[in-house]
């Protein structure tokens, strides 16, 4: 699960940088409009890329993690109901 995530925000950070890159390299050249609007999609990307890099998949359960502190671990799951009596 974490080795897709990681491998598609590279991907999305790898397309954000060739878009950003080939549109002042190559396509201001012939027209300045449509680098701009490469640029302006380039710019929208990191930002997805991070959220789909931090997206929790249903199967990671982050949140039961303990926290390290047994007094406030044992307050959680007396509130979660784990524990019984």
């Amino acid at each position: 699960m974490y080795a897709r995530r990681r491998r598609n925000y590279f991907l999305m950070m790898g397309g954000c940088i060739v878009l950003f890159v080939s549109a002042w390299a190559v396509v201001r050249l012939w027209s300045m409009p449509v680098a701009i609007g490469m640029c302006v999609v380039a710019m929208v990307i990191p930002p997805i890329a991070a959220m789909i890099a931090n997206r929790r998949g249903p199967e990671d359960r982050w949140w039961d993690d303990p926290s390290g502190d047994p007094k406030s671990d044992e307050w959680w799951d007396e509130l979660d109901g784990k524990k019984r009596r």
